[in-house]
């Protein structure tokens, strides 16, 4: 059966890292339909919106979309695809292997996924001025006092509910029972700040225990957020599948992106109850674009990840394998990698690996 995904190239520097990696994907012979809907600055001329009712039906009739980085014009999209599609666990491997530039002296046990709760926590994006709150009775437990006493400011409204928490724990805990039964480790870590956020980060902890308790056969630990991120740069290898709520994973996924030599290495997809996105981690790098340097690694490993979701794994796994066969070479890596070669010349030397 035709399997039909939605591509947005997204600006600057990430259409030239997504059109090299479709047609890597092309070479695969795979029973694909790509459809590319009007989206961002062109639809905007073309349509009068940046993101016409034309794309969201597009979307909606697809099986999946693969994403370029967006620096504006396509936000109204991505925004869609997150939440008008309810994709609530945002998936980033973090995975070393030979020829990566990492700046640890020992990465070679560097091989755990970071589950992102991606709906909710500070992303609900409810902010306003303080003086929305005069007469609220909200009462600052450092401070001691109403919080209509702190004079002018903003705030922002942080969210976690327990609904969004089981359903994102429960996704990680059955990432890490498939990861075990292909011989991973078979653990989950959570992070909160419970210790300052006892109510909002308390429940996420609170929840994710309780999930614990129907996968006795998965190890779980939680520690305290900032002590989570030492442990993550410290000792990496004893991490296998790690959730958290929106902002901290947010964060954190970037962070392990460093472990591993640079977000230009970092892939990510974003699955819902019906429906998944999948994108590089990267942002558009306008620095650089049409330069033709930008390192599409991300975004053929996210490509790896689309495949896999549609049940292409036998093709996932030759573009995958191909992609490390040219990182363990390093004759033809991107500058970001310590290397010279172009973005279509890394891209011709997977291609002649596949």
């Amino acid at each position: 059966m035709t399997r039909r995904v939605v591509v947005i190239e997204g600006e600057d520097a990430a259409p030239e890292a997504m059109r090299p990696t479709l047609e890597l994907v092309e070479q695969l012979g795979l029973d694909l339909e790509w459809q590319r809907p009007p989206v961002g600055a062109a639809a905007e001329q073309s349509h009068g919106s940046t993101f016409p009712d034309e794309a969201r039906a597009a979307i909606d009739a697809s099986d999946a979309t693969l994403f370029g980085s967006t620096s504006g014009p396509s936000a109204r999209a991505l925004f869609y695809l997150r939440w008008g599609r309810g994709t609530y666990a945002n998936v980033r491997p973090a995975r070393w292997f030979p020829g990566c530039r990492s700046p640890l002296a020992e990465p070679h046990a560097l091989d755990f996924v970071i589950v992102r709760e991606n709906l909710e926590d500070l992303y609900v994006g409810v902010e306003g001025d303080l003086d929305e709150l005069a007469g609220s009775n909200l009462w600052s437990r450092t401070a001691g006092r109403p919080i209509s006493e702190l004079g002018p400011g903003r705030f922002a409204l942080k969210i976690i509910s327990e609904a969004g928490t089981e359903r994102v724990t429960r996704f990680a805990f059955e990432l890490a029972r498939r990861r075990k039964a292909e011989g991973g480790r078979g653990k989950v870590t959570s992070g909160t700040k419970h210790n300052m956020l006892s109510h909002s980060d308390g429940l996420f902890r609170q929840v994710a225990g309780r999930v614990a308790e129907d996968y006795p056969d998965i190890e779980y630990e939680n520690f305290i957020v900032d002590d989570f991120a030492h442990r993550m740069i410290a000792r990496p290898g004893e991490l296998d599948v790690v959730v958290l709520p929106n902002l901290y994973g947010d964060i954190l996924s970037d962070a392990a992106a460093a472990l591993i030599g640079g977000l230009g290495l970092a892939p990510s997809g974003c699955y819902g109850n019906d429906y998944a996105y999948f994108e590089s981690a990267h942002g558009t790098a306008p620095d650089i674009a049409g330069r033709d340097i930008i390192n599409p690694t991300a975004t053929i490993l996210a490509a790896v990840m689309l495949l896999r979701y549609l049940e292409f794994n036998d093709a996932a796994e030759s573009l995958e394998q191909a992609v490390t066969r040219v990182y363990a070479a390093g004759k033809a890596l991107t500058p970001d990698q310590g290397g010279s070669a172009s973005t279509r010349e890394f891209c011709a030397a997977v291609a002649k690996r596949l």
